[in-house]
């Protein structure tokens, strides 16, 4: 009986070791990166430099999935639905907080999603019309409040994260502007520049060309702090609206409950990938920050905006 009990205890106290073990040997088998856009965009591009990197690394196919649909929330159910094992990985944008946020969704991103690192990060732009008689944020306000309702900025669709970094923006100073929502920034940005709509939120990666041909003009970025990409650039706050500060960003996940070794050796590598020295000058010349933080910092960034968007859902009523 005793030799039975202490064969039982030799055999626990060797499987924390035997498990580590295991995740050291990860990956054994091809993994699935789902991109829940298009390929092509921002998000697309920076999931397959962790994608290749990874394969370089440890020789396995690391295949990039590109699952779109219902905002981008099909790809991203798949893998909260997904094993916890490493094998399925997830790469989007910010949206996949703001659109849980918004409305009810078959994912919570706080409970179901495991962060393991944001990627990459940029604040928006404040982008209007050229004939916009307005040169910064005070300006923007000052006409918006003489002109309640008659200022109008668009989106790539309501309840996008382009559409809620507005909002934010309307709320907190206190305006009323016309929203005008598009099927996407390639339909929203000719109505800015035609001066069809006044103003947008957008991306430098897509914005900066249409900036430096004199399509659109910049008057901010969003960021709490001026962006070190674009120093000569105001930030919103700086405009008199205390508070306001969004960031976008593209960011991996992994199913809740993956092992924390995996975890740790998918941001380690990930780190190293975005180092790189051509990665590093393809990422300034979009105006985007490097980023790569550790999974407990980016899980409580993901809790903060989640509460932060639902909260700015509640306050604006907005039914979407």
């Amino acid at each position: 009986m005793r030799i039975a009990y202490l064969t039982c205890l030799a055999a626990f106290a060797a499987a924390p070791t035997q498990f580590a073990g295991a995740q050291a040997q990860y990956p054994v088998k091809p993994v699935r990166v789902i991109v829940n856009v298009t390929p092509g965009g921002g998000v697309d591009n920076v999931a397959r430099i962790a994608a290749q990197h990874y394969h370089a690394v440890w020789g396995q196919p690391f295949v990039v999935d590109n699952r779109t649909g219902a905002g981008g929330s099909i790809g991203v159910e798949l893998v909260a639905k997904a094993a916890p094992d490493g094998y399925t990985l997830l790469v989007s944008s910010s949206g996949v907080v703001t659109n849980a946020a918004i409305r009810p969704l078959g994912y919570d991103p706080v409970r179901d999603l495991a962060p393991v690192t944001i990627l990459t990060s940029a604040p928006y732009l404040l982008l209007t019309t050229p004939s916009l008689p307005v040169s910064n944020i005070k300006d923007l306000i000052a006409l918006a409040k003489a002109k309640p309702g008659g200022v109008s900025f668009a989106s790539a669709g309501t309840g996008s994260i382009i559409h809620m970094t507005a909002e934010l923006l309307v709320t907190l100073s206190r305006t009323r502007m016309l929203h005008v929502p598009y099927k996407g920034v390639a339909d929203a940005y000719p109505a800015v520049v035609s001066g069809d709509v006044n103003w947008i939120i957008g991306a430098p990666v897509s914005s900066l060309p249409l900036v430096r041909a004199g399509r659109l003009k910049a008057i901010a970025v969003t960021s709490g702090t001026r962006s070190k990409l674009l120093p000569d650039l105001p930030t919103v706050a700086e405009g008199g609206v205390a508070g306001y500060d969004v960031r976008g960003w593209f960011g991996m996940f992994a199913p809740a409950g993956t092992p924390p070794a995996i975890i740790s050796m998918l941001n380690a590598e990930a780190k190293r990938a975005f180092q790189a020295p051509d990665v590093t000058r393809r990422m300034t010349a979009q105006a985007t920050d490097i980023v790569v933080n550790s999974p407990q910092e980016f899980a409580a960034e993901v809790k903060a905006e989640f509460q932060k968007w639902r909260d700015l859902v509640r306050k604006i009523g907005t039914k979407f």
